[in-house]
């Protein structure tokens, strides 16, 4: 059997390395997104100190690990067979988990999965156990005071970091103004003390008091010294060099990209390499003293601190420094991070929900109260520093180098507080929260943006307990088949997580393929002309998608009305939902880049015709979606079919008309449009002809029989909207040449 343990082992060490990679890949925004946001130094600087930090981190972790050896549950009433059969358990829940939220695009947490995961799978062994030998009592087993301890603080730190990250930042910039050119003279020696004093006392005396520091004991003996020391010793130094001309606040966003890669690295380290490492010195201790008794040997030894060897230590913190360096989804993430999030020009990646609505309108209403209750002088006074007009930010820059600083610090401070109490922290939704609290301070969240920056937490906070759930749900279910099915299902679940981790990995590469790379190289254009070329790309691309669609949208609405299909026509309504939402976002998206052109006469008409076209494009959804509702009532109610007669009279008219979205979409697609003036004069012949059964159609309605009055009402409502799209794709043609085309340009 031991031969089974060693695969299940390798198994688990293989998930660590690609967990170690993957984890990096995806949360290095978290600590490089404020300085690269801030343009605080050049790319290979920030990513070089970030990677510095990540070494350190991981090198010098240990004490995070006992979390996933003994935090969540108690291994001396589990055997070797049971204790390993958790570890597998987290780990093929894991792939389970990442698959499923990949697959829905739902928001999740290492943090948070690890947990609940250990957290389900000892609760369902604890289960079991008890059934076999009532004498064991299930909150013995489970390490129930710690397991709450690390649940309470993983959500306790969203509001934690948000409240912090508001009021420090609002603080500061009280301080600084927008205009922090004018008073960093004053403040420099102080500011740069406390943040670097506060960085060196958690990262290196609380941080890391549980590494493998050979100096922690006289670091804690001495903590005082060492911090009245620091904190007078780098106020001088920063004065110093403010007078040197040297800009202290980059020095600070480097010393915090450092801290909170290195926090990231001590405190994530246990989610990638803590499950594998736990059921490493499981094994150890069996071949030790197990005598080959797998299914009766307790593993007490797991409850002793655990001793990583340095080895690994090492070893995961070259990965994970490789993997910042070379990674291409890494540094993607952080290039479409830094421009989907600039003050002026991002995106909203969130829209809106009812509950945003109403907390964005009590917050309003609570604001206008308490502002009303300040004194005029005062309000005046804090305005004064809040002046956006007066905002001093790096050409480039996402925003400016004090909020940067701020979203650093803070941020790894309160990363590296939990490390110390080792309560394992989400580095991503900590970062996020602070980040959302100090933008909040900063006033960033306008009317225009503030509902989608709350149902953006909401979503994220929600993705928190999605994520707890279904981790332990699912853990409890791996669990249970392994205890009963044995080595076999072990085998084949280990066969099924790897399935799902190459399918994940595709997930993965086909949704980045399918990411909206113009737009992001429009962002990082800065040449006019090659902004121009990427944006009417962008404009023609999304109107040749949008046709795709409502070609096949009127092909579904009027088989599915003939044919009286109700399944296809509702299947209709929700495609046709999902193409506005769709159509919108690039529609935001390309407003923001014709923001980035110049203000000019030319630009000016090019914006007129872009919304113009963009508009005619919805008008088209609308029109089918009005056509497609009354179609799907009617079928709904089981009302009389559309007759014979009518089927046959509209079929040849339809097709007529699918070709000609066909047309048009070959016109704009060719990126040359001479044919436009035929285009137009062909919509203009099928829009009268169309006009024509319409008027036949509402005389028929009048005169013909009194059961099928519903079914003619609902046919002429489709050559109504018929007619409302040929009119509009008429349009589309004019407004597309004017706007696309080169010798219309010149």
């Amino acid at each position: 059997m031991d031969i089974i343990f060693i695969c299940i082992l390798v198994f688990l060490i293989i998930l660590a390395c690609f967990d170690l990679v993957a984890g990096v890949s995806n949360d290095a925004v978290n600590f490089l997104n404020s300085a690269i946001g801030a343009k605080a130094a050049p790319f290979k600087v920030i990513l070089s100190v970030a990677a510095v930090g990540i070494f350190l981190g991981a090198s010098l972790s240990n004490g995070m690990m006992d979390v996933a050896r003994n935090g969540i549950y108690n291994p001396a009433y589990f055997t070797f067979q049971e204790v390993m059969t958790i570890c597998l358990t987290a780990v093929v829940t894991d792939i389970i988990l990442i698959n499923i939220f990949n697959t829905l695009g739902l928001p999740t947490s290492t943090t948070v999965s690890m947990v609940f995961e250990l957290l389900g799978a000892s609760f369902c062994m604890s289960v079991l156990k008890g059934f076999d030998d009532p004498s064991l009592q299930m909150l013995e087993m489970l390490n129930a005071s710690k397991a709450l301890q690390v649940i309470i603080a993983i959500f306790l730190s969203v509001a934690v970091a948000f409240f912090f990250g508001s009021v420090v930042q609002w603080i500061t910039r009280v301080c600084f103004s927008f205009n922090y050119k004018k008073t960093l003279p004053y403040l420099a020696g102080i500011f740069g003390g406390i943040a670097l004093t506060s960085i060196v006392y958690f990262m290196l005396i609380k941080g890391l008091q549980e590494s493998t520091f050979a100096y922690k004991d006289w670091v804690n003996g001495h903590t005082l010294e060492l911090v009245i020391g620091c904190l007078i010793g780098f106020s001088i130094i920063m004065q110093v060099l403010h007078w040197c001309g040297v800009n202290i606040l980059k020095i600070i966003i480097l010393a915090g990209t450092l801290a909170l890669s290195l926090a990231f690295a001590g405190n994530d380290l246990v989610n990638f390499i803590g499950v594998p490492l736990s059921g490493l010195s499981a094994y150890q201790d069996y071949m030790a003293n197990g005598n080959g008794a797998y299914d009766t040997y307790l593993m007490g030894a797991n409850n002793l601190p655990a001793k990583t060897p340095y080895i690994f230590l090492l070893g995961s913190g070259i990965i994970m420094t490789l993997a910042l360096f070379f990674s291409k989804s890494a540094q993607n993430v952080i290039k479409t991070s830094v421009n989907l999030s600039r003050q002026d020009d991002g995106e909203e990646t969130f829209g809106s929900s009812r509950i945003a609505r109403g907390l964005v309108r009590t917050s309003s209403a609570i604001g206008s109260f308490l502002e009303r209750a300040v004194p005029q002088k005062a309000r005046t006074w804090i305005d004064s520093r809040f002046n956006k007009q007066e905002l001093t930010m790096e050409p480039g820059a996402a925003f400016d180098l004090v909020r940067a600083s701020v979203n650093l610090v803070l941020a790894g401070l309160l990363i590296a507080l939990g490390t110390s109490l080792k309560l394992p922290l989400s580095t991503t939704y900590v970062t996020f929260m602070v980040g959302m609290g100090t933008s909040l301070a900063d006033r960033a969240w306008g009317r225009e943006s503030a509902v989608g920056r709350v149902t953006g937490v909401m979503s994220v906070i929600g993705g928190w307990f999605i994520t707890a759930g279904a981790a332990f749900i699912i853990a409890i279910i791996v669990a249970t088949i392994m205890r009963y099915g044995g080595f076999i299902a072990m085998i084949i679940l280990i066969a099924v997580a790897l399935f799902l981790l190459f399918n994940s990995h595709l997930i993965r590469r086909k949704k980045g393929d399918a990411d909206d790379e113009l737009f992001v190289a429009i962002l990082n254009a800065e040449d006019p002309t090659t902004m121009w070329s990427l944006l009417s790309e962008h404009v023609r691309q999304n109107q040749i998608g949008l046709l795709d669609h409502v070609s096949q949208d009127y092909l579904d609405l009027t088989n599915g009305l003939f044919s009286e299909d109700l399944r296809r026509l509702k299947k209709t309504m929700h495609h046709l939902d999902e193409h506005k939402r769709a159509f919108k976002t690039m529609r935001r998206k390309e407003t923001i880049g014709l923001r980035r052109m110049a203000s000019d006469e030319d630009m000016l008409e090019k914006n007129m015709w872009f919304h113009l076209g963009a508009n005619t494009c919805l008008q088209m959804i609308y029109a089918l979606e009005r056509a497609t509702e009354v179609a799907v009532e009617h079928v709904d109610n089981n009302y009389n079919p559309i007759p014979e007669e009518y089927r046959a009279e509209f079929a040849p008219i339809r097709d007529r008309v699918i070709d000609y979205i066909a047309q048009v979409h070959q016109l704009i697609s060719s990126k040359r449009m001479e044919d436009a003036k035929k285009a137009k004069n062909m919509g203009k012949e099928l829009r009268e002809i169309v006009k024509g059964m319409r008027k036949t159609q509402m005389k028929r309605a009048h005169k013909g029989r009194r059961e099928d009055l519903r079914a003619s009402m609902v046919y002429l409502n489709v050559l109504i909207e018929t007619n409302e799209l040929l009119g509009n794709l008429r349009h589309l043609v004019g407004y597309s040449q004017n706007l696309l085309d080169e010798e219309a340009e010149g």
